[in-house]
């Protein structure tokens, strides 16, 4: 079984990496009568799907492994996550690969359905809450986003004409969204944000995230804190363009905006008091959640750089900071910052190290990545002269720096308490090492491909150099 799951990982990347190269060189290509379609920002989510999935599934390995060993889990249980995940990644590829609206929907709903099962995996009583919870609201968020979805295809129906449409294929509304009713979309567009924004984890729509987070399996949450992220963005990001291109770019910023600060705002007390860091990374993550729904909602050329230069960026160290997390839960059995006696540093100096680094990445301080992806969010705010917001996105970014770096700083630096230097991690080991420097390196320099595909994604979006 893990055989099989690297392998398939391995030739998703491979391919993923053909098919961004494809578009790179030729423009967007479609299969299936114009049912799959990629373009630039389609390539750019299936890669750093692929990129994840086979990241954790190497993680997965040593992770699952020890859990055995301990007697955590039964064999049983790891054909459930053998089975879950492929069919959980496959979801996330159909997402970005879905031409059709509607079936792109249904690929979000198969996200849902397969990482429900995965926060059940231990069998907690806490954990069949956090899917209680997770299935209702996300289910609740899905049912918008579909009535969203029909509206739209209403919106180009009564328009253009059921046979001209029937499709409801994204490439082909995208042509004439002008001609959209926009009395349709402005609802349209609401219902999507309010549904998809539930899949991403925006406020207030965001309950979900802080259980689902703290109980899936460690290389689950981290696919559902990055490429799932990515996935309900995406679906959120096309029918921006569509809503953009019907009303103009101001009735969708201006939501977006609202949300993205308020997912940014509702994030810092949770941030500043929080207990468990697997808890503290959730709320982290609405708030990055919130940033990129920010730099959409600033459009223009730099925002929409910005926000595809942050998923891009936030991906690799999300996932990052969750495999840490993952290491010091498994060694010392608990994530709570309180049960944690002595630095990380001193048992697990490279996951301690590492974790500190990627704590330091993921709030945005330089030289790392997100600190450029940030600040050209940030600069894309001033540029459209939304001063207002852009100084409450300076507020809140300090606060969530400020709180998680104590968190995190106080549980890795803390004084040794004697305990012996924890051994035999292999294959967790190398996929912290792998990302840290790539992470490292991402600060200095972004591989021109890589760049050319966000600039490519960005001009879909309406900006982009």
């Amino acid at each position: 079984m893990e055989a099989a799951n690297l392998a398939a990982f391995a030739g998703a990347l491979l391919v993923a990496a053909r098919l961004a190269v494809t578009v790179l060189a030729g423009g967007p290509v479609a299969a299936w009568n114009g049912f799959l379609y990629a373009d630039a920002l389609s390539a750019l989510v299936i890669f750093l799907t692929a990129l994840v999935a086979l990241v954790c599934g190497v993680y997965a390995v040593g992770y699952l492994r020890q859990d055995e060993r301990e007697e955590t889990v039964a064999f049983s249980k790891l054909r459930k996550y053998y089975v879950l995940t492929p069919l959980f990644v496959f979801t996330m590829l159909l997402v970005a690969l879905a031409n059709n609206l509607g079936v792109m929907w249904v690929a979000l709903e198969g996200t849902t359905l397969a990482s429900l099962f995965l926060i059940t995996f231990y069998g907690r009583k806490t954990s069949l809450e956090a899917a209680w919870k997770y299935a209702i609201i996300g289910g609740a968020g899905l049912a918008l986003a579909l009535l969203g979805t029909i509206l739209t295809y209403y919106a180009a129906s009564r328009m253009l004409g059921t046979e001209t449409v029937s499709s409801l294929n994204w490439s082909a509304l995208a042509t004439r969204a002008e001609l959209l009713d926009k009395t349709t979309m402005r609802l349209a567009f609401i219902l999507i944000l309010l549904g998809y924004g539930t899949k991403a984890g925006i406020v207030p729509m965001h309950t979900w995230k802080p259980d689902a987070y703290g109980e899936a399996p460690v290389p689950a949450a981290a696919m559902l804190a990055s490429a799932t992220l990515n996935c309900a963005l995406y679906g959120l990001a096309r029918f921006y363009v569509l809503t953009a291109k019907c009303l103009g770019p101001g009735f969708p910023s201006r939501l977006l905006i609202l949300f993205g600060l308020l997912s940014m705002g509702v994030s810092v007390p949770f941030v500043l008091v929080q207990r468990s860091y697997r808890r503290l990374m959730a709320y982290h993550t609405i708030d990055h959640a919130g940033i990129m729904v920010l730099g959409l909602g600033f459009g223009g050329t730099l925002g929409t750089l910005g926000m595809l230069l942050h998923m891009t960026y936030h991906t690799v160290t999300k996932a990052l900071l969750f495999l840490c997390a993952g290491n010091v839960q498994q060694h010392f059995k608990t994530d709570l910052f309180r049960r944690i006696k002595g630095g990380v540093i001193h048992v697990m100096p490279l996951t301690g190290f590492v974790f500190l680094m990627t704590t330091l990445a993921i709030i945005g301080s330089p030289p790392f990545s997100l600190f450029q992806s940030e600040f050209t969010i940030l600069r894309a705010g001033l540029a459209a002269g939304h001063v207002a917001p852009a100084a409450l996105f300076i507020g809140f970014g300090v606060a969530i720096f400020a709180g998680a770096l104590l968190h995190i700083g106080k549980l890795v630096l803390g004084p040794a308490d004697g305990a012996p230097p924890a051994t035999g991690r292999p294959w967790r080991d190398s996929v912290l090492a792998v990302l840290g420097v790539a992470i490292l390196v991402m600060g200095f320099w972004l591989p021109s491909p890589m760049y050319r595909l966000i600039q490519a994604g960005a001009r879909i979006l309406g900006g982009g150099p």
